[in-house]
């Protein structure tokens, strides 16, 4: 009926009326039956017209089913954007491989099984349960990233150890030797956390690995202060290239476990870690002066610590790799057997190499020598990108493709410089590029790590229901506290 009088036709019986909305329902004629039923009405619950928290709210008069409507496109329409956003970087096969993943390493360094091990073991202690390992694990790098911009702040061209500066502080060389002992204390305990609070996902060790590929440029560039450039430092090439060094021994460990299924932790970050710590604190008790002097006969401190770096690599890390590497193929366990498939992983970091390198030899303002810092920052940031795609290849066993998207801003760069179309602008460039990289990178970060955290707490939730729906009446409180209990761990392991 228009006019409110007769019965309602409708099944549902009369709308709800809410005291926010109690004026919107107009009053019915004398001897008709109202036009909005109140809360008590026994069309609440069950049916086709069942009442939730929401409609009470909102009510069934007026604009609140406009309301409701309105509120679920913009929610599924902004899970959407975060979908499509996912599925940009990580593909559905990769997120299907997460759920079969089985983390197997191995670490045989004498100074990791007999020392670091065993103190961590008593650090870890210390944390309470309740505490993240993913919290640990940032922790850490936050603190990298600190001392890259402490020292940035005290040392920005790499000249404060040189004769005739101004040296950096003796406080603040304490300072980054204890901040970059407790990164690496962290980096070796979150671990341990995740083992001990029961847990251990792969979305902890993709975040793990994922920081610490970005954390090679953090501390080899922070430790090149000591040193510096001038008459009795290295040369920023000379640490270009030893940068180069750490960061393909960081991803000859994944290249391994991509074709082996096994994780050979390098011995050399271990040692590195720990012997960069020290020098650190000797810096701040003798002085930068002391590296000035020769080491043995004419043979320098600066000498030693790129001989070091290179014997490090060459005589441990490569041949370990390489033996590995053949032991698997002796014992026919190889994921991939072809040579192209092989050496896949590979692909962009040569790449990258090589535009990189380009760039410093065919630079017109002599890019490097210019902004070294922000050059490693920027080979740094693109590096990381490229390894973090190949743990999240390795990790879902799919396959790796060949190019990084990260290298067509830098061609493209590359090509602007070579052909001469902004001879004023290079550093100009280089800034935009450095900070489009590392947004990037932040957000690739974010939703990779993000997704497979959604779809695991989806899971969670469907399981509470499931559970719920299969309570009995009796024992219906307990068996629903012990759901929220498991409920709030599992969902603990992702945050």
């Amino acid at each position: 009926m228009l006019n409110g009088a007769g019965p309602s036709t409708d099944p549902r019986g009369p709308p709800l009326v809410t005291r926010g909305h109690r004026a919107r329902c107009p009053p019915a004629p004398q001897g008709a039956p109202s036009r909005c039923r109140p809360l008590s009405s026994p069309w609440r619950r069950g049916g086709r017209g069942a009442v939730t928290s929401r409609s009470r709210r909102v009510g069934r008069c007026g604009g609140g089913r406009r309301f409701r409507r309105g509120l679920g496109r913009r929610h599924r329409r902004h899970r959407q954007q975060r979908h499509r956003a996912a599925m940009e970087y990580v593909t559905a096969e990769q997120l299907a491989g997460f759920s079969k993943y089985k983390y197997s390493a191995v670490d045989s360094n004498p100074l990791s099984l007999y020392v670091m091990h065993p103190f961590w073991n008593t650090v870890v202690k210390i944390f309470p349960t309740w505490l993240a390992p993913n919290l640990i694990t940032f922790s850490g790098f936050l603190l990298l990233v600190f001392n890259f911009f402490l020292m940035a702040y005290f040392d920005p061209d790499f000249y404060a150890s040189a004769p005739d500066h101004q040296h950096v502080p003796s406080g603040v060389w304490i300072i980054v030797g204890l901040l970059n002992f407790m990164a690496y204390t962290l980096d070796g305990v979150d671990g341990k956390q995740a083992r001990r609070t029961n847990s251990s996902t792969p979305l902890g060790e993709l975040f793990d690995h994922g920081l610490d590929s970005w954390a090679c440029v953090y501390f080899v560039v922070t430790v090149y202060s000591t040193f510096g450039r001038g008459s009795t430092g290295v040369s920023v090439f000379v640490l270009y290239l030893l940068l180069w060094v750490v960061l393909f021994s960081f991803i000859l460990s994944h290249w391994e476990k991509y074709n082996t299924g096994i994780l050979f932790l390098p011995w050399g970050y271990d040692i590195s870690q720990v012997t960069i710590s020290i020098v650190y604190i000797v810096t701040a008790v003798v002085g930068v002066e002391a590296w000035y002097a020769p080491f043995l006969f004419n043979f320098l401190y600066r000498d030693l610590f790129t001989t070091m770096i290179i014997a490090c690599a060459l005589t441990v890390t490569l041949p370990m790799s390489l033996y590995n590497f053949y032991k698997a193929y002796k014992n026919n366990t190889l994921k991939h057997h072809s040579v192209y498939e092989i050496m896949l992983p590979l692909v962009s970091p040569v790449l990258l190499f090589l535009l990189c390198t380009t760039w410093i030899f065919m630079s017109p303002t002599d890019i490097l020598e210019v902004h070294p810092r922000l050059f490693y920052f920027m080979v740094g940031t693109a590096f990381a990108n490229i390894s973090c795609q190949l743990i999240v290849c390795q990790m879902s066993s799919t396959r790796c493709q060949p190019l990084n998207w990260m290298l067509l801003p830098i061609a493209a760069v590359l090509a602007v410089v070579l052909a001469g179309l902004a001879p004023n602008s290079e550093t100009l460039l280089l800034y935009l590029l450095t900070a489009f990289l590392t947004l990037a990178h932040i957000h690739y970060g974010v939703v990779v790590v993000g997704e497979p955290a959604e779809q695991a707490l989806q899971y969670t939730a469907l399981l509470a229901k499931e559970a719920h729906a299969r309570l009995t009446r009796s024992g219906r409180r307990e068996n629903r506290l012990a759901i929220r209990r498991s409920t709030v761990n599992n969902c603990c392991k992702y945050l």
